[in-house]
């Protein structure tokens, strides 16, 4: 399974909306400046996790996007799915819509990328916004020390 630019770019944002969620609405220019993205592709990005119900909008002149939830409550397979839909290495053992083949009663790697999905499935959905903040706050932190 290879992410798109959409996933880890919307990722992306989304933690950054987090880290800046007490300083209000977040223009997308503002994101996009922050995060090195094209404001035009984030603004697409935007829609599709508005859209998920993990940002809403604001407008107005002060207006931009915020988290619907708390950090700890959105987590980072939830954004992937919102962005790249179900998680599967392969069509037959996607999540939603497994795709049926005519091999399915007999085939061995089936049960094989049914176990990778789940490996990948348990890593995103462990993963809260909130835990990357506080890891990105501990490896800078252990930046700043070392250099002493």
């Amino acid at each position: 399974m290879r992410l798109s630019t959409k996933g880890r770019y919307g990722l992306r944002a989304m933690l950054d909306l987090a880290v800046h969620k007490d300083e209000g609405p977040n223009a997308v220019y503002l994101v996009a400046e922050r995060e090195g993205i094209s404001d035009r592709y984030l603004e697409q990005i935007m829609t599709s996790l508005k859209r998920a119900g993990l940002i809403k909008s604001i407008r107005g002149p002060q207006g931009g996007y915020v988290l619907t939830r708390e950090p700890d409550e959105i987590t980072v397979g939830q954004i992937i799915r919102a962005l790249e839909g179900p998680i599967a290495p392969v069509d037959c053992v996607s999540e939603e819509y497994p795709e049926e083949c005519e091999r399915a009663d007999r085939c061995v790697t089936r049960l094989l990328w049914a176990k990778v999905r789940d490996s990948i499935v348990e890593v995103l959905d462990s993963y809260s916004l909130q835990d990357l903040i506080e890891e990105s706050k501990q490896k800078n932190s252990n930046c700043s020390g070392s250099a002493q």
